[in-house]
């Protein structure tokens, strides 16, 4: 599956890749985990008919580098988000999160300051008890995990991806998600990523939610079974002034499930304020 990111951006702990498409108002596109700026593959094209539009893979993530000893935490993706910002020359791009991107950018919207023109978080981390199911027994056991025959960690994997999609992966996609994490070296980057993604991460900033002044959009897939709708209500609780929509029919990935809807919102004007 054809789909490169032609452009480097060097961090502490190794190179973040990273591609612009089109041109017009600027908007930035973050992925979530064990995913990676694949996912916008058919998103970010159609937004750049009509917008410059920035994607990446975080540090540890698709074509981004991997190694022992990198500092893969949430608040690292942050530092790292504020950072490609800056080199993008970025002050108030629009913002659509993705799972623990929505943690990512909550973290260096309310944390390392960064200016948004607005927000767009789905099916996203952002707060609350969300350590749970495969990713709270990976915090507890990541070395067991890490001992897994290669045959057992790649079914484990693709169990885990298929469990984010309601209505299936279209041919060559699963495969294209689960190359990064094949092999020792991927495995090892799998485990090591998972066991730095913690709640208390986004506990630091979870009092300043209610302060956002910008406009923020939610989303929601009504059958995600990784982040079910309670988060969605809970978030929105928290900023009182978001819009939330539903999206019938679709679970957590809603890049796959529900690309057209999804591109729907993503093209309407987000002014919830």
């Amino acid at each position: 599956m054809d789909w490169s990111l032609g452009e480097e951006f060097q961090t502490p702990d190794g190179v973040v890749r990273w591609a612009a498409l089109g041109s017009g108002d600027p908007v930035v596109l973050v992925h979530g985990t064990p995913y990676s700026s694949l996912l916008w593959r058919d998103i970010a094209p159609a937004l750049a008919l009509t917008r410059k539009v920035f994607v990446f893979d975080h540090l540890g993530f698709g074509q981004s580098d991997q190694r022992e000893g990198q500092d893969l935490s949430l608040a690292a993706h942050a530092r790292n988000f504020s950072g490609l910002l800056d080199h993008w020359g970025l002050s108030r791009p629009s913002v659509v999160a993705h799972d623990i991107g929505g943690a990512v950018t909550l973290r260096t919207l309310l944390l390392e300051r960064a200016s948004f023109g607005d927000l767009t978080l789905f099916d996203a981390v952002s707060g609350g008890r969300w350590e749970r199911g495969l990713f709270r027994l990976i915090l507890q056991q990541a070395e067991v995990f890490r001992q897994l025959p290669d045959y057992a960690h790649e079914a484990l994997v693709a169990a885990h991806l298929r469990h984010a999609t309601h209505v299936g992966f279209r041919p060559g996609v699963l495969e294209a998600f689960l190359a990064p994490w094949r092999g020792p070296d991927g495995q090892a980057a799998f485990y090591r990523q998972y066991s730095q993604i913690k709640e208390a991460d986004t506990a630091e900033y979870e009092h300043l939610l209610g302060e956002i002044s910008i406009p923020v959009r939610l989303i929601w897939g009504r059958e995600d079974r990784i982040l079910p709708p309670q988060y969605a209500e809970w978030l929105h609780e928290k900023i009182p002034h978001a819009e939330l929509h539903w999206i019938e029919g679709a679970g957590h990935l809603l890049q796959e499930d529900a690309p057209a809807r999804l591109m729907a919102h993503l093209t309407a004007r987000c002014t919830a304020r």
